[in-house]
This record gives structure tokens, C-alpha cells and sequence, in this order.
């Protein structure tokens, strides 16, 4: 059946501003995964300021939204009785008027359908700031079953969602045990305990930064064509294997730049510094990624593995300006300790049979994503 459809201004309305002052109370921010979580979950560390006067106070059971929002980036205050968010956020609190769920419209403000209604009405020139205005927002209707409904509704996502969530945390566990494969092979790279000769990394294979002789944003003709084009997004989202591309070169693009064949270990030197995927594919990449590659067998697999130790070292080293950036120098200097040509190819093996594991469960999670979007999309038109 179809539910009907509510407005939002009936359902939530904005809650009193209220600053945190002196109280001490956790500070939160807004995911687009897991919806409002604590600060250091997010960052691995606390990146508020000591003084949080200026902070909201948002108490247990109200909406945070912050932006983007069509990227999914709101959520309810579910685990203190009052937490602290930064002022940038709206609250917005229960009107009472109708009785919600809130398990239940939190998945339907995430949902794909939702997101998409709020790209179509959002507002202002920079991509990442823009917002909808608040008369419109609360003119946008949801579907609001009765609350019963709505509580069985959110039984079933939450269990379709924990199911993914299962297969995430089988591939975090995968990578967990490739790193400590590594460790006890190999020792730990930045101490060597096993004292293995020690050698600079431009020694064991070739080391040579990505060629983009003109800016593609500056010259659309660079693109659109059938070559791919590997960028420091696609090498930090890769999972270790960079296996899709979201842009091409068109002919003239390629001219101007560099193919590299597949099994090339590209590393981001820029931004994000050394996150890694080996190419799984020829692809051209700009100069803020570089490129190892050795005709010794299992040689890439063990230079992404250092990475994995070495990666907070060489940010460190980082110099910003603008951003973050290290030199092909640094890298090429870099002492690392070289095992036995032996072992190298014996942990190359394993990461191949741990990567077939890793694609059955990438699989596996495709499925299930597939599975929870259709069941949003139902719940959302009342079919669920």
C-alpha cells in the first residue's frame, strides 16, 4: 500500500539554538555512512578545538544535518543525553505532531530517493557547500506509515544493514591478516628486526612520477576519450588493487602524458601521501602519483607492504603549502630492508589467494547493496 506523504516541516521543526559554553560534553560529527558518531571516530583523533563555547548542543534524540546532504550527511543523536556539534550544523528536534520512528526516518532521510530529491533542490555556486533553504526543506514530503509499521520497516533494514556490515568487517579482517603476514615474514620494516640488508627503495625497481604535461581541468580536450586516467581518488579508494576508473584521455590527453602498464604500483604523493593499488589495467596518471614497477617476481607486492608501515613516516615528512606533497627524491632515498628474493614471491602468493577471498566477498557485498537499496526503495513507496 501507499503510505501517505508528510511534509517535513510537520514532522521535525528546528530546535532552540543553544551553545555548549562551559559544559564539557563529547563532541560528534556527521558521517556519510554511519551518520552522527563520535569526533575521534571519524578522524581517528579529536580536531575540535579546545574551546567549544561557540558549539551546538544537540540533546539525545534530535537530527544533526550538515552538508553535503544529498550525500546522505544527517543523522540522529542516539547516544549521549547532550553532545556538542559544530556550529555549521542545523538541529532539528520531534514536532509531536505525528508519532515517529526514529531508527526509521533516519534510513528514509539516507535513502537514494530522498538524496536525489535533495540534489534537485539545493542551493549556492560551491559544490560542497551548498545547501537547500529551510522553507524548502520543509516543504519536502517523506512517507510516514503508522509507527508500528514504521518499527518493522526499520527491524528489516537494520538487519539487511548489519549483514553488510558483516562483509565489511570480513575484508577489514582480510587486510588485517595480509598486514600481520607481512610482519611476521618480513619484521617490521621501519625497525628491521631481522636485520635485512637495507637498501634505498629506487634500487629495487623503477620509480618515476606520472606524466600530465597540461591540466585537464584546464583543457577539456585532454579528456573523454577511451584511455583511462588513474587519479589519487581512485588509487585511495582502490582497496590495494585498482580494478575501476572514473575518468579517460581522449587521444590528445594521451599525447601530452604516459600509459603504464598493468601491475604498476601507483602512489599518491600528493594530499593523501602514500596510499597505494597496483593497476589491474594500462592507465595514464598525473605527476601527483608515482609509479614502482620491477620485472622481479612478487618485487610489487612487497614495496606496497612497506607502504603499509611506512605510510605515517613519509607524511610526516610531508612539507605543506597548498597541500600536502612529498618529491620523487624522497621516495627514491627511502631505506627499506631487502628480504630474500624468495620470500617476496612467497608473499606475493599469499596476497593472490587472500585477493581471491577478498573479490568473492566484494561480491558477496555488491549483492547485499543491491538488496538493502531495493528494500529502501520499498519501504519508501510503501511496498515493504
Amino acid at each position: 500500500m501507499k503510505w501517505p506523504m508528510v511534509p517535513f516541516g510537520e514532522i521535525l521543526r528546528l530546535a532552540p539554538r543553544e551553545l555548549v559554553g562551559q559544559k564539557n560534553l563529547p563532541v560528534m560529527s556527521i558521517t556519510m555512512s554511519e551518520g552522527l558518531i563520535d569526533q575521534h571516530e571519524k578522524f581517528k583523533k579529536r580536531i575540535a578545538s579546545k574551546d567549544i563555547s561557540t558549539y551546538k548542543v544537540v540533546h539525545f534524540g534530535n537530527l544533526v544535518v550538515g552538508f553535503p546532504i544529498d550525500e546522505g550527511v544527517l543523522g540522529f543523536q542516539q547516544r549521549y543525553e547532550s553532545a556538542a556539534v559544530s556550529p555549521a550544523y542545523d538541529i532539528w528536534e520531534i514536532s509531536k505532531k505525528h508519532e515517529v520512528d526514529r531508527g526509521f526516518f533516519e534510513r528514509i532521510l539516507r535513502s537514494p530517493i530522498s538524496r536525489a530529491i535533495y540534489r534537485s533542490k539545493m542551493r549556492g555556486t560551491t559544490n560542497r557547500r551548498r545547501t537547500i533553504p529551510k522553507d524548502v526543506f520543509r516543504k519536502i514530503l517523506f512517507p510516514l506509515p503508522p509507527f508500528a509499521e514504521q518499527k518493522r520497516i526499520a527491524k528489516i533494514l537494520d538487519a539487511a544493514d548489519a549483514l553488510r556490515a558483516k562483509r565489511r568487517e570480513s575484508l577489514a579482517q582480510l587486510d588485517t591478516l595480509l598486514q600481520s603476514t607481512f610482519l611476521d615474514m618480513f619484521g617490521d620494516p621501519v625497525t628491521n628486526p631481522k636485520g635485512w640488508e637495507i637498501k634505498p627503495l629506487g634500487e629495487l625497481g623503477t620509480l618515476d612520477r606520472g606524466v600530465s604535461k597540461h591540466r585537464p581541468r584546464n583543457e577539456p580536450s585532454l579528456l573523454g576519450g577511451v584511455h583511462p586516467l588513474i587519479q589519487t581518488g581512485d588509487v585511495s579508494n582502490s582497496g590495494g588493487y585498482i580494478r575501476t576508473y572514473t575518468s579517460t584521455y581522449s587521444d590528445l590527453g594521451l599525447k601530452q602524458s604516459e600509459m603504464w602498464p598493468a601491475g604498476t604500483l601507483c602512489i599518491t604523493i600528493a594530499a593523501n601521501i602514500a596510499n597505494t593499488g597496483i593497476l589491474t589495467f594500462d592507465a595514464c596518471f598525473p605527476d601527483s602519483i608515482v609509479g614502482f614497477s620491477s620485472e622481479e617476481k612478487g618485487r610489487v607486492e612487497y614495496v606496497q607492504g612497506l607502504f603499509w608501515f611506512f605510510k605515517d613516516i613519509l607524511d610526516r615528512k610531508a612539507p605543506q603549502v597548498a597541500q600536502k606533497n612529498i618529491n620523487l627524491k624522497i621516495l627514491r632515498n627511502l631505506p627499506v630492508p631487502f628480504p630474500i628474493i624468495y620470500l617476496q614471491q612467497r608473499f606475493a602468493e599469499i596476497v593472490e589467494a587472500v585477493e581471491k577471498q577478498k573479490e568473492l566477498h566484494r561480491s558477496h557485498l555488491a549483492e547485499l547493496d543491491t538488496l538493502f537499496a531495493a528494500l529502501q526503495q520499498r519501504a519508501f513507496n510503501g511496498g515493504l
